[in-house]
């Protein structure tokens, strides 16, 4: 399928760089292991390779390992990479409250925590990696209007926390835009007039063009009264539409490829992929169900950047430098 060239389409890769643990079990909340670091050096020369230039949104217990800093402070040595801010409020001290899935939300958490967790992470990343955060991302996705005045408080230029097509008992991102966008301050999955705080959201969407379409439709078919007839699975058997999110990790490299065209098709300037860093360590978890190895990872990396690059004028950008290329547009 050739898709429409509309002009220069933006790569994104953005990585939760990050503790690794069994999610089976309790959030850890001190001495969190963060092995998986070790594999960053293999993983960013392929990025390297192929051009990309990955975000890394760095969390606590990465930002104050020695062996961690060191890692990173040499991978942004190169020029090629840039650090953010990635949330994780059960590992952030203060530690306080309680530690359960609720919790484990940013958004769910008092605003006066929020901040204290904020200035502590900031200043991590500051002291062991000598840079100040201008990207950030809540733990475990969803962003608010609490969370989004925090963030200007402390001087972030661009935040990556909306999922499109997501949602789970805590939050929603179903309606939320799909594209990059000044958000509301006080509803951010939805864009506004402010000029202070830009939205870089993931590509998630579908494998046809016309995102919000077949976004009404699989709500349909999730429906209650229509749930037992089981159409969603027989949308997707069928390939009529299939929800997917652009990571190798919960995504097959043919979907990817479709939900790339199909991106481009609808109009979006930025192709954005995320993966974590944990899965580096080619372990089943929460972020691997499918235990895909480091070999495979980089593979459908390659096909997803190869298939956009025959297809369209492609830059690869950070996250900042993307939010800063759009909005001069």
């Amino acid at each position: 399928m050739t898709v429409p060239n509309s002009g220069k389409v933006l790569f994104v890769l953005s990585v939760d760089t990050e503790e690794e643990f069994d999610w089976e079990g309790a959030f850890p909340q001190r001495d969190c292991c963060v092995d998986n670091i070790n594999y960053l050096p293999e993983f960013h020369q392929h990025c390297e390779t192929l051009g990309v230039r990955p975000t890394y949104l760095v969390d606590y217990p990465v930002a104050t390992t020695a062996a961690s800093a060191t890692i990173l402070r040499a991978i942004l040595s190169t020029g090629s990479a840039e650090v953010g801010a990635h949330l994780h409020p059960w590992c952030t001290p203060p530690i306080e409250g309680e530690n359960t899935e609720r919790e484990s939300h940013v958004i769910n958490l008092p605003a006066t925590l929020v901040r204290s967790k904020l200035a502590t992470l900031v200043t991590a990343i500051e002291d062991n990696l000598q840079v100040r955060p201008k990207v950030f991302r809540t733990g475990r996705w969803g962003i608010d209007a609490k969370v989004m005045e925090i963030l200007l408080e402390f001087g972030f230029e661009v935040d990556s926390s909306v999922y499109p097509y997501y949602e789970n008992q805590y939050f929603s991102c179903m309606d939320a835009c799909d594209v990059p966008y000044w958000p509301d301050l006080g509803y951010p999955n939805r864009p506004g007039q402010q000029r202070r705080i830009y939205e870089l959201p993931i590509t998630s969407g579908f494998n046809r063009p016309g995102f919000p379409f077949w976004a009404g439709l699989h709500r349909a078919f999730s429906s209650i009264i229509v749930r037992k007839a089981r159409l969603v699975g027989l949308a997707w058997h069928t390939r009529l539409f299939r929800k997917l999110f652009l990571s190798p990790e919960l995504t097959a490299v043919d979907d990817m490829l479709r939900l790339v065209d199909a991106a481009v098709a609808s109009g979006n300037p930025a192709i954005h992929m995320f993966l974590h860093s944990s899965t580096l360590l080619e372990e089943r978890g929460e972020y691997n169900r499918h235990k895909i190895g480091r070999a495979e990872l980089y593979q459908s990396i390659r096909a997803v950047v190869e298939h956009l690059q025959a297809r369209v004028d492609v830059e690869f950008c950070t996250i900042s430098e993307a939010a800063q290329r759009l909005q001069s547009r």
